[in-house]
């Protein structure tokens, strides 16, 4: 008899070195057979032969051979008769080869069978014993017809409840070569046999799923299959909140699925070397994570569904990243990595209002450090531009308009099919696409080629400023930027110059900070970018603007605030006020001086426009943020003290007195003391026009409305709360008494 065969069988005893794993599975073997009813072999008899049993109806074992091997042929085994003394105990174990290998067909239920040859296989097989037996399964698997696939599962699952009790060495190895070597020939039944057991991932499973990952014939097999898993089947509803709650319940189990088959890819891919395994399909993986990311951060399915699912949705988004991170990691991307995890991009990803950010964020580090498979996801992208589901549509629309920022991947189509999709992005009633338009237009304007499209682009961009999504708005004003500073496309945006303004102004004092900052800040490049013929309607527009500029400089944004600095530099520079240091001061400092400086050179410089900074400024004494009421109430107190009393209208004197009047009672100390100066100030002004000389013609008045401002009590205001005390007496004016 074999040596193997006596390992269970009662002949030489086993020594101390033998598999722990091999003992075990014996056991279990032995209780099956028990189980069945059937004369087993026991530890210390010989085994018996196996007798014809008296039930016909009982499965028949076939007869024992001495050298089983398949017919090349039809791929059955060929059995010769069983001689009596080949079962007797040898004095002399003899090595272990395939073709002695006792070998028996599988009938139905008889996983004892297979339970008895695994043993011998741990025991003595080596590399071509292990393939030999499952080449000799497979076939008599074969031989069941409809059977098979169950017969297959019965396998794994015996496999998998195995892998617990072999203990680290060669046992183990021989099993997952058996699990390989059937995978080879049976990979959709392995893979789904072992998906229930992959959420969560038990220690068996990963350790299944990382032997089949070190195969190199079958792991690009498994990554299929397991790509095919999480794809899933189509969603049959949207990802709006107007949408129907979720899927009905025979959802759950694809939607399951999908979750285990993620889990087993990110198992599978943390080994190394098997990201080469996804050459030919690696942008679908990556895309398919993404997804599932999509999927998983909106809620897709419903709560029911939920509760079938094991582990928190939190650990479900997490085992994706991995899996991310293991296939970008692989591949040489360990800057993409990187760049994620500095711009918080995989927690974007995990969010459900900033998933596509995080899909952007992506898209961005693709193109800057692993550009190689940019074409091939460009061209997987595509067809998924037209799905009806909004996941797998909503994330390709987020890695089209997110590659346009590559020049040779934007080549790959002609420039007037991409400016046409984008556009008509524009036209869809769902907000997050036009937002994802308004990304892809700011991309092209990057683009030399798509000069020739700046007019399209302009007016897509002209009308994304009046909507009322933050997100279209900031998105509109970054294309504008960046079409500004294109020297090509610079002369096109000047000319439209009156309508820009138009609907820029409104956005200075937008709630939202970004939105504000942006605003501000494209018109400094606007004046900045501004050629000698537009010269006079950008003078109109920085006028209409000065006031908002000069209070924004006290934003309690930080970007707000450091962006009307910006602006009023380039301001500066455009009209030669040479007015940088009392901007600076007030910018940075409480600085009453520089402000009190700025107003006079105002109605010096533009008398005639005095009353309109007022009415401006007067807009801002109701304002919502404690910094901007105060400074408002400062910058009309100090302007109407450097105005000539003749200058101002009457009827503007009782409206600043009726506003200023109700912010006595307004819940901060600060603003009423600012108020309480301020209208002293303007009722200065009222006896100054109710006096006795008021009226009398001057020529003085036709040059300057600023010729009593030494007659009238300078404003001194108290320390701001806000920001730290200039130098005092640095503009020529003492400290507050």
């Amino acid at each position: 008899m074999a040596r193997g065969r006596r390992g269970w069988g009662g002949g030489e005893p086993r020594g101390q070195a033998g598999p722990l794993g091999a003992l075990t599975l014996a056991a279990l073997a032995e209780g099956i057979q028990i189980s069945r009813g059937a004369t087993g072999p026991s530890q210390g008899q010989p085994r018996q032969e196996p007798q014809e049993p008296e039930n016909p109806t009982e499965p028949v074992t076939a007869p024992r051979t001495e050298s089983p091997e398949p017919d090349p042929a039809t791929g059955e085994l060929k059995n010769e008769p069983h001689s009596p003394k080949a079962s007797s105990s040898d004095s002399e174990p003899k090595p272990w080869e395939p073709e002695q290998h006792p070998q028996c067909l599988l009938v139905p239920g008889s996983l004892a069978d297979f339970a008895l040859q695994t043993v011998v296989s741990l025991e003595d097989a080596g590399i071509s014993g292990t393939q030999a037996l499952a080449f000799s399964l497979s076939s008599a698997l074969e031989a069941q017809g409809g059977q098979l696939p169950e017969k297959v599962r019965e396998v794994v699952q015996g496999l998998h409840g195995q892998m617990a009790q072999l203990v680290e060495g060669r046992a183990r190895r021989v099993a997952l070569r058996a699990l390989c070597s059937l995978a080879a020939e049976h990979t959709q039944e392995v893979v789904q046999t072992l998906l229930p057991h992959s959420l969560p991932c038990d220690r068996a499973a990963a350790e299944l799923w990382r032997g089949l990952s070190r195969n190199q014939r079958v792991n690009g097999l498994v990554l299929v299959h397991l790509l095919q898993e999480v794809k899933g089947p189509p969603q049959s509803q949207g990802l709006s909140p107007s949408s129907s709650p979720g899927p009905s319940r025979q959802d759950a189990k694809p939607y399951t699925q999908a979750l285990a088959a993620t889990r087993a890819l990110g198992e599978m891919l943390s080994v190394s070397g098997c990201v080469a395994a996804t050459r030919g399909f690696y942008p679908q993986v990556l895309i398919a994570l993404v997804t599932q990311l999509h999927q998983l951060a909106w809620g897709v399915h419903s709560p029911q569904t939920q509760v079938k699912v094991r582990g928190p949705p939190s650990n479900h988004a997490s085992c994706a990243v991995e899996a991310l991170k293991a296939l970008l990691s692989g591949d040489g991307g360990r800057m993409v990595v990187t760049c994620m995890e500095q711009s918080g991009g995989w927690r974007r990803l995990m969010g459900s209002g900033t998933h596509l950010e995080g899909v952007l964020l992506l898209a961005s580090a693709l193109v800057a450090h692993a550009d190689h498979h940019l074409r091939g996801l460009f061209a997987d992208l595509l067809p998924r531009l037209q799905s009806t589901d909004k996941a797998p549509r909503l994330t390709a629309m987020a890695f089209f308009t997110g590659l346009l920022q590559s020049q040779p991947t934007a080549r790959l189509l002609r420039d007037e099919a991409i400016v046409q999709r984008l556009t008509a992005w524009q036209g869809d009633p769902e907000p997050t696409v036009r937002w994802l338009g308004l990304l892809g237009l700011g991309h092209l304007a990057l683009n030399h080629r798509k000069a020739r499209h700046v007019g399209t682009l302009l007016r897509a961009l002209l009308d994304a400023l009046g909507e009322a999504d933050t997100r279209l708005v900031g998105a509109a004003l970054g294309a504008l930027r960046r079409l500004l500073l294109r020297p090509r496309a610079r002369a096109r945006v000047s000319a439209h110059c009156a309508s820009l303004g138009t609907r820029l102004r409104p956005l200075l004092d937008h709630c939202q900070d970004s939105v504000r900052a942006s605003a501000i800040g494209l018109l400094g490049t606007l004046v900045g970018q501004c050629s000698l013929r537009r010269a006079r309607m950008v003078r109109e527009l920085v006028l209409g603007s000065l006031v908002t500029l000069l209070l924004r400089l006290q934003d309690p944004s930080l970007d707000a605030a450091e962006s009307a600095e910006w602006t009023l530099a380039r301001c500066d520079r455009f009209l030669h006020w040479r007015l940088l240091e009392e901007i600076s001061a007030m910018a940075h400092y409480d600085s009453p001086e520089a402000l009190s400086r700025t107003c006079g050179r105002l109605v010096q410089w533009y008398p005639r426009r005095a009353s309109d900074f007022l009415s401006q400024a007067q807009g801002y004494l109701r304002s919502p943020e404690v910094p901007i009421r105060r400074v408002a109430a400062m910058f009309i107190g100090f302007l109407i003290h450097h105005m000539d009393p003749d200058c101002v209208n009457p009827g503007l004197v009782d409206s600043l007195l009726h506003d200023l009047g109700e912010m006595q009672w307004d819940t901060e100390t600060c603003i009423r003391d600012v108020s309480h100066i301020t209208m002293h100030q303007v009722r200065l002004v009222c006896q100054d026009q109710d006096s006795p000389g008021h009226g009398n013609f001057s020529p003085w008045q036709l040059f300057c409305c600023w010729g009593h401002r030494q007659e009238r009590e300078r404003p001194v205001y108290e320390d701001s709360p806000f920001k730290p005390r200039s130098r005092a007496g640095l503009w020529g004016c003492g400290r507050p008494s």
